[in-house]
C-alpha cells in the first residue's frame, strides 16, 4: 500500500502528468533525477563498455561527462603510453553506434598514476569533475562512477577540497574485507582497480571526507552473464548488441590462443555502478533491492590493503547485489533502443 503521506504527491501527478524527456530515450514519464560522470578504464576489460550502454539508455540518469582512464602501466589490455586517449576513443565509438552523439563531453583523463597520495594530477577530466561539483543552478544530486582507479577524482578533491561534499562516490575496487568475505582462489594482490593507483585510493580513504559506496572484489564477481545470455539477450539487439557482443567474444578468442579457459561465464563488474544509481527506489530513493553494511573508513597501506580506522568515517560496503534487476533491465533497455 502506498504510504498515505505521498498520496497528495500522486494525486498531483495525475493532474500534471510528467512530460519531461528522458535521456537517449523517448519516454516522456521518465526524467532524469540525478547527475552522473562516468569514469572507466574503457581500453581495458570491457565490461566498462557494457555499464556505459547500460547508463546512457538510463533515462533517470543526466550524464555530465564520461571520462577515459589509466590501467596499470603493466596491463596485458593495452600496453601504450596513451591509455586514458585510447578509453576515451573507445567510449567515444560505442555511443556513435547508439547514435548518441555530443549529449556530454567524452575526455581522457591522465596516462599515469599519482606519484604519491597528495599530489594531484592535472587534465581535462579533472577541471570537468570540480566543475560539475561546484554548479549552483541544480539541485540534481551528483554521483561519480569509477569502474577503474581513482586518479581523477583524487586528484579532483585534491586540488578543490571544498566538493567533497557535494558528490557521492560509487567505486567498483578494493579486495574483500576479512570479517565480511573471504577472497577467491588465486586471488591478486593488490585487487586489480586498486593496484591502478593505489596513491589515488590512499588519497581517497585516507585523506579525504568523500560520501563512498564501495563495491569490494567480492561484490562486484556477483555480476555473472552467461555466455548464452550474450547470445540470446545481448547480440541480437541491434548495433548496440551486435557491436557489446562482438567485443567480449574477440576477447574470449584471444583468451583461447593463450589456453586460458575462462569457462562459459565472463564478469561485467563495472555493470553494479548503474545499478546503484538508475535503479535506485522510486520513493525514498535508495538501492532498496541490494544489500550493504555501514563500516568505519578504512585507511588503505601503501601495499593496497586495509588498515583499520576506528575513526573513519561511515561508507557503504556493498555486499548483496540485484543482479536480476541489473541484467533484465539492461537487456530491456538494448531491445527498446534497436
Amino acid at each position: 500500500m502506498t504510504n498515505s503521506k505521498f498520496l497528495p504527491f500522486l494525486l498531483l501527478l495525475f493532474v500534471f502528468p510528467i512530460v519531461s524527456k528522458g535521456q537517449s530515450t523517448n519516454n516522456k514519464l521518465i526524467s532524469p533525477r540525478i547527475r552522473v560522470i562516468m569514469d572507466n578504464d574503457f581500453s581495458g576489460d570491457p565490461d566498462g563498455l557494457f555499464a556505459l550502454a547500460h547508463l546512457v539508455l538510463s533515462p533517470s540518469v543526466e550524464v555530465r561527462g564520461v571520462i577515459g582512464s589509466h590501467l596499470n602501466a603493466n596491463d596485458g589490455f593495452d600496453r601504450s603510453k596513451t591509455q586514458a586517449e585510447n578509453a576515451a576513443k573507445k567510449a567515444a565509438d560505442l555511443l556513435a553506434v547508439l547514435k548518441i552523439k555530443d549529449q556530454f563531453p567524452v575526455i581522457a583523463g591522465s596516462n599515469t598514476a599519482m606519484v604519491n597520495d597528495s599530489t594531484p594530477v592535472k587534465s581535462k577530466a579533472v577541471d570537468l569533475i570540480i566543475k560539475e561539483a561546484s554548479r549552483t543552478d541544480t539541485s540534481l544530486p551528483l554521483y561519480i562512477l569509477c569502474g577503474a582507479g581513482l586518479t581523477e577524482l583524487a586528484s579532483a578533491v585534491l586540488t578543490e577540497p571544498k566538493i567533497a561534499d557535494k558528490l557521492t562516490v560509487v567505486w567498483i575496487g578494493g579486495p574483500e574485507y576479512s570479517d565480511l568475505a573471504l577472497p577467491p582462489p588465486n586471488y591478486s594482490s593488490p585487487e586489480y582497480n586498486l593496484n591502478i593507483d593505489i596513491n589515488a585510493a590512499r588519497a581517497v580513504f585516507n585523506r579525504s571526507q568523500l560520501k563512498l559506496w564501495q563495491i569490494p572484489r567480492d561484490g562486484y564477481r556477483q555480476a555473472i552473464l552467461p555466455y548464452s545470455e550474450l547470445q540470446l539477450k545481448i547480440k541480437p539487439q541491434g548495433e548496440a548488441g551486435k557491436y557489446l557482443a562482438g567485443i567480449l567474444e574477440t576477447l574470449m578468442g584471444r583468451l583461447q590462443q593463450y589456453h586460458f579457459n575462462i569457462g562459459e561465464t565472463y564478469i561485467l563488474g563495472d555493470s553494479p555502478l548503474v545499478l546503484l544509481t538508475a535503479l535506485q527506489s522510486s520513493f525514498e530513493a535508495d538501492p532498496s533491492s541490494s544489500e550493504y553494511v555501514l563500516k568505519p573508513c578504512p585507511l588503505i597501506n601503501t601495499q593496497g590493503g586495509y588498515d583499520y580506522n576506528a575513526h573513519g568515517r561511515n561508507i557503504r560496503i556493498y555486499r548483496r547485489l540485484d543482479i536480476n534487476l541489473m541484467f533484465n533491465d539492461f537487456f530491456a533497455k538494448l531491445e527498446l533502443n534497436k
